[in-house]
């Protein structure tokens, strides 16, 4: 595989690193590109700085748009630049390197859009992808719930027609939404049919945040940050023009979405061991052979990555969408920061336990190690991934389900005891 761009990227790198040079210090480090690894005073300081945050990557992603540097790969009929996923790859490199970043718009630019393209219609395009390119709408979704967390078909939050208005009435309840107090849509996953097997009877919906009959609750981390919520939808009306495909098949329009988050968290821009080869330096700790091979093996990781970034990079350059493959990513990702975090704690040893100003680091390894758990469950368990790898990369036979065929009614009462 090369490594070094060939030509055409080459220039390409070139004129983008050229642009955020001119454009990109004003933004740098102005958008938290982790915010669930910072602890919070209280839930009004921790929404204080969220906003904050979120106000930095509009102003970032209104300069990208005006400079023509807004969703790269997107078709130019869409409002992309109708460049190639390479492109923006490079682009999302060099980024990287001014500490710029569109972080509280990433699930609406990488995963409401796309998804939007392939599946939306017309006047839904037309209705919600100017706004995300312009940095003007947030979006959180709401899928995971109490009882369908890994199972997410399992759902059962309802969604029953109104034939006399069309509207769709919503009432159900949802958990760990990202972002949910300063979204302005939402993208849903509801059931509509309970008389067929649990995948067949789910509609995607699109959802004003600020329908009456919503309510968000943030939820208090064990690393101090409020990042996730629980939201409760109590008989919210969403019209019909907001399905997204057809009514029943929502599954095959959330594998769509799915597969973007998966990619989006495994092919995020990263860290690197060198803050902990610094953190070892600062605490004196650089000549311990046993916190050398602690730092060895975060490296490997990175480095694996890396490889596996250029490897989905070079796929998707030649027009390949990303598949299982992200799973590995996201996989390794979330092991990465649990190394990286108990790594940091090692060096640090007993200082490990301070807080505040004494904490070596600023106290990011400790952040990243309680935040990783969350990490291993976002975007799908790493059960979820493993099943990934081993059914569709490794051709291994799909685990039974005995459930798959059941009409869902009868599962919930059976779960239910009735």
């Amino acid at each position: 595989m090369e490594l070094q761009d060939t030509p055409e990227p080459a220039a390409f790198r070139a004129e983008a690193r050229a642009w955020l040079g001119e454009h990109a210090p004003a933004f740098s480090g102005r958008v938290k590109h982790r915010l669930h690894f910072e602890s919070a005073e209280s839930a009004s300081a921790y929404e204080e700085a969220e906003r904050a945050s979120l106000e930095a990557a509009k102003d970032w992603q209104a300069t990208l748009r005006a400079g023509g540097w807004a969703a790269i790969s997107w078709p130019e009929a869409f409002g992309g630049r109708g460049g190639t996923p390479g492109q923006e790859a490079v682009f999302a490199e060099e980024c990287e390197r001014f500490d710029v970043s569109v972080g509280p718009l990433m699930i609406g630019l990488k995963m409401v859009g796309p998804t939007l393209m392939r599946h939306g219609t017309r006047a839904q395009c037309a209705e919600h992808l100017p706004p995300l390119l312009n940095g003007e709408r947030v979006w959180c979704q709401l899928y995971s719930e109490p009882c369908a967390g890994s199972d997410l078909a399992a759902l059962r939050t309802r969604a029953v027609l109104d034939e006399t208005t069309g509207d769709w009435i919503v009432t159900g309840q949802k958990v760990w939404t990202s972002s949910a107090r300063v979204a302005d849509w939402a993208i849903l996953l509801a059931r509509t049919n309970v008389d067929v097997p649990k995948h067949q009877g789910i509609t995607y919906f699109l959802v004003d945040m600020r329908t009456p009959g919503i309510e968000v609750r943030p939820l208090r981390q064990m690393n101090g940050s409020y990042h996730f919520n629980e939201v409760f939808l109590d008989e919210v009306r969403v019209p019909a023009g907001n399905v997204v495909g057809e009514v029943d098949a929502g599954w095959k329009v959330v594998h769509t979405t799915l597969a973007a988050e998966r990619a989006m968290i495994g092919g995020g821009g990263g860290e690197r061991a060198r803050a902990l080869v610094e953190l070892a330096r600062a605490c004196d700790r650089i000549d311990d052979p046993v916190i050398r091979q602690r730092i060895a093996e975060v490296y490997t990781l990175d480095e694996i990555l890396r490889f596996l970034g250029l490897r989905m990079r070079a796929a998707i350059t030649r027009g390949t969408p990303p598949g299982p493959e992200g799973s590995i990513m996201k996989l390794l990702v979330a092991r990465r920061a649990h190394l990286a975090g108990e790594a940091a704690l090692a060096i640090e040893g007993a200082r490990g336990l301070l807080v505040g100003e004494d904490t070596p680091g600023g106290g990011a390894g400790q952040q990243q190690l309680l935040s990783a758990q969350g990490l291993r469950i976002g975007g799908g368990t790493d059960f979820i991934q493993l099943n990934a790898i081993a059914e569709r990369i490794l051709g291994l036979p799909r685990q039974r389900h005995p459930d798959k065929d059941v009409p869902f009614r009868m599962t919930t009462a059976q779960r239910d005891g009735s």
